[in-house]
């Protein structure tokens, strides 16, 4: 009788345990510096097959908001928490005498708040990255320490995509294996190393019975452009007819898919300042369009990795118990060496001729023109708060929750992650992890707005950087950026009516405008925001060869 009880309650609970709904793997990928139309889905000529086919099977998500720049992004991707908490209120490259020291601007991911890799390892998951993590590199700083069982990354905000070279001066790769100096090979391309060592985990992690998170920080296409000889030429005469042509071609497609309204125009605020394809000399014309033609190589080739870790969830029969975000970490890139500071440490030690652009030893950046044109239709670029910087082109795939080829406008942010997947996990988000109090959770679970992609939501969120300072609040939207990039005052924008912020309503609507003034007031108090000269010239010097807008 026993024995046949045991029997009874072993069936039960194996049983039990082939019922139980696997908790979902997450993967999350992202892109770096890729601009909002630079990808098919997204109305962009560059060929991106397998995002189009993760959008056709998912959705794409036409507000989705990120940080200005990169490390301020990661810092609230990974915490659920707005970088001025999170420890990023700044670029701790940039960071200001008046910010050092003060809470929030610690300059790495801080211990007031717990990773997603942290929580989700707790809550029984396998971890990995790979990628540009640019989050810390000191002791207890990098993903080794921050929760992440298997890491492979780059410690600071970019490098050569090729090898070993500095992007700055005294500013050399830096990449760890685990926590520990990572054995780089003799000759790699960063995107493809980047998903070798991603598949390795995730081929090691088959048949353990977990689900996985794994997170893919590609560095691709941030600058110094450069790409595989297999891919170097495919977009060869692409980009002859320069900028204004491309910006109409995606404005078209864009309007065609349905992702902007008939009649929708970019706005394109540098435009006067700049040269116009036309005043370029026939050398010049040469060197930007073989520049972007690079930048396409790379995003063709990034394009080309994901769809090997997508292959292989296919395979594997994970793909549909996958929850997958695809994003960019801001706006595409503008800057260029001499907005750098670093124009003479670049003619002297760097090949640019026209042959060898895009290889090993040379060293491009996108520029003004076409950061405008892979903005498109928004305003300006990485750096700043308008639209351009922080409204980023991300796609969700999902098939338990998202519908295939929907189009969906609600508003999300980075912050949103952590509380989406600690939903999908069954997880909760604690009070204190790891024998330390966390930081609220600001950032709202996406699964509901995924359901109702296009169901009215009243949301309020709020940026700052570089004393640049931006809020949205439903369709509402304010601005502050200094003069030559805005007038230095708040300017009032409604997003239903103009998409891409042309016409300042400030003047019109002073009651609204200094609602959402107040309302900024409140975001900067709640969240620590500390004010400070600008004494740099990154984002605020952008030239195209003599001209500059500063």
């Amino acid at each position: 009788m026993r024995a046949l009880l045991t029997l009874a309650i072993g069936a039960l609970l194996s049983w039990q345990a082939q019922a139980a709904p696997k908790q979902p793997n997450i993967l999350l990928i992202v892109a770096d510096d890729l601009g909002y139309s630079d990808i098919q889905p997204f109305g962009g000529e560059i060929h991106t097959p397998s995002l189009q086919a993760l959008a056709d099977q998912g959705a794409r998500l036409t507000n989705f908001y990120a940080g200005p720049t990169c490390s301020v992004t990661r810092s609230m991707l990974m915490s659920g928490v707005d970088s001025h908490q999170a420890g990023l209120g700044t670029m701790a490259e940039g960071m200001q005498p008046e910010q050092k020291g003060k809470p929030g601007y610690e300059g790495y991911l801080n211990f007031r708040v717990a990773s997603i890799a942290e929580l989700l390892g707790s809550a029984g998951y396998d971890t990995y990255m790979t990628g540009k993590w640019h989050l810390g590199g000191g002791q207890g700083q990098t993903p080794a320490s921050r929760g992440f069982q298997q890491s492979f990354i780059l410690v600071q905000g970019g490098a050569s995509h090729v090898d070993l070279s500095e992007m700055f001066p005294g500013y050399a790769a830096r990449y760890l294996d685990n926590g520990k100096p990572a054995q780089m090979p003799e000759q790699f391309f960063s995107s493809d190393l980047f998903t070798d060592r991603m598949l390795g985990y995730l081929k090691r992690g088959e048949g353990d019975g977990k689900p996985f998170f794994a997170y893919l920080a590609y560095t691709a296409p941030h600058w110094p452009l450069q790409a595989p000889d297999a891919y170097r030429d495919k977009y060869k005469g692409q980009y002859d007819k320069g900028y204004e042509a491309i910006r109409q071609a995606r404005l078209t497609r864009m309007q065609a898919l349905g992702l902007l309204a008939p009649g929708t125009t970019a706005n394109v605020p540098m435009r006067a300042a700049l040269p116009t394809w036309e005043e370029l000399t026939p050398a010049q014309r040469q060197e930007q369009a073989r520049t972007m033609e690079i930048y396409a190589a790379m995003v063709d080739n990034l394009d080309h990795n994901i769809g090997r870790v997508l292959d292989y969830l296919q395979r594997t029969g994970e793909l549909d118990n996958t929850f997958i975000l695809f994003m960019s970490d801001n706006g595409a890139e503008g800057t260029t060496p001499k907005g750098l500071e670093i124009a003479d440490w670049v003619s002297a030690n760097f090949d640019n001729r026209l042959q060898n652009m895009g290889r090993k030893g040379s060293y491009l950046t996108q520029g003004p023109q076409w950061g405008q044109v892979s903005a498109t239709p928004n305003p300006y670029f990485k750096g700043f708060t308008a639209r351009g910087g922080i409204n980023v082109p991300a796609i969700v795939r999902y098939p338990k929750v998202v519908k295939p080829g929907a189009i969906n406008t609600q508003l999300f942010h980075a912050m949103d992650l952590m509380p989406s997947v600690l939903e999908l996990a069954g997880a909760q988000y604690p009070a204190t992890f790891a024998d330390r109090t966390l930081l609220p959770l600001q950032g709202r679970s996406m699964l509901s707005g995924l359901a109702a992609p296009h169901a009215r939501q009243e949301r309020e969120l709020g940026w700052e950087l570089y004393g640049r300072r931006s809020l949205r609040k439903g369709d509402w939207s304010i601005q502050m950026q200094a003069p030559p990039y805005g007038s230095g005052q708040w300017e009032l924008y409604d997003l239903a009516q103009d998409p891409t912020a042309q016409h300042d309503l400030a003047a019109r609507y002073p009651r609204k405008t200094r609602e959402l003034a107040a309302d900024w007031q409140r975001y900067a108090q709640d969240n620590g925001v500390v004010d400070a000269p600008v004494r740099y010239k990154y984002t605020y010097e952008n030239c195209l060869y003599d001209h500059c807008v500063k």
